[in-house]
């Protein structure tokens, strides 16, 4: 459904943030992308959403397909039409306006019959935002405001949500509820590409992962692989190593190895 062919993107002219990223999105399945801070995942995410220009950033390299179209030169508005949703990361809901203004804001492409039944649905599937319909959305909790950015992404019937950061500075249960309602979705037919840096998260309910850095995939493959690598259990599932100052020495010595062998 959606394949990243050796993507390369610049910022100001200058900065190569993407060194030929490649990754792909099978029709139904959930793929994670992993990385830390400054790995080039939102970066891809906007690549993909035709919102490069916001940042001056611009695609000098490569391609990004999805099924027949070509997104590279789409306007986002365009990039929407095809079937690509996205809730952004930090949610960026519309705080001033309700939780129902939202989600009409999210189906602007609709006919006003097809939101009626969208909002419906969508009522029926998060029993809080029909609670709070008529709230302000500012006013609603972290994990609340969550719900409703992935509700408004969803009001555009895409065929591929982008997920960017769900999890963000929610509580773990919240969290829990999250990757449940993200396999609920996949099971009703939307592929999803989840940008997390929640890995033991995102790695239960993806079936297939990338790890990037740097501005490069270092690794990929199964779920179930990558939760077997060393480096992936230490780095960023929490597991191995020694304990006290040993382990901090020991645990940047190894960390300098690894990414000079993923980078080479």
């Amino acid at each position: 459904m959606l394949d990243i062919a050796n993507l390369e993107v610049v910022y100001n002219s200058v900065v190569l943030v993407l060194k030929g990223v490649s990754l792909q999105v099978p029709d139904g399945k959930v793929v994670a992308l992993l990385g830390p801070n400054g790995a080039g995942k939102t970066s891809t995410i906007r690549a993909i959403t035709g919102l490069l220009d916001l940042q001056d950033g611009e695609a000098t390299k490569g391609s990004i397909r999805f099924g027949d179209h070509d997104l590279l030169g789409l306007t986002g508005d365009a990039i929407v039409g095809c079937g690509i949703a996205q809730a952004m990361e930090g949610r960026r809901i519309f705080v001033d306006l309700t939780v129902e203004e939202n989600l009409i804001a999210g189906g602007y492409r609709s006919t006003p019959a097809a939101i009626k039944e969208d909002l419906a649905r969508y009522y029926d599937r998060f029993p809080v935002l029909k609670d709070r319909r008529n709230r302000q959305a500012g006013y609603l909790s972290g994990g609340e405001q969550q719900m409703l950015a992935i509700a408004r992404a969803l009001m555009s019937r895409p065929k591929l949500l982008l997920l960017d950061e769900p999890s963000l500075g929610l509580a773990p249960k919240i969290v829990a509820d999250i990757a449940k309602l993200i396999t609920e979705i996949n099971q009703d037919g939307v592929s999803i590409l989840l940008v997390e840096q929640n890995a033991a998260m995102a790695l239960d309910v993806a079936s297939y992962g990338y790890v990037m850095d740097t501005g490069k995939v270092v690794i990929d493959g199964s779920s179930a692989e990558l939760k077997e690598d060393k480096d992936i259990q230490e780095f960023y599932l929490g597991f191995g190593g020694e304990s006290g100052e040993q382990k901090k020495s020991f645990r940047d010595a190894k960390l300098y190895q690894r990414r000079k062998r993923w980078l080479s």
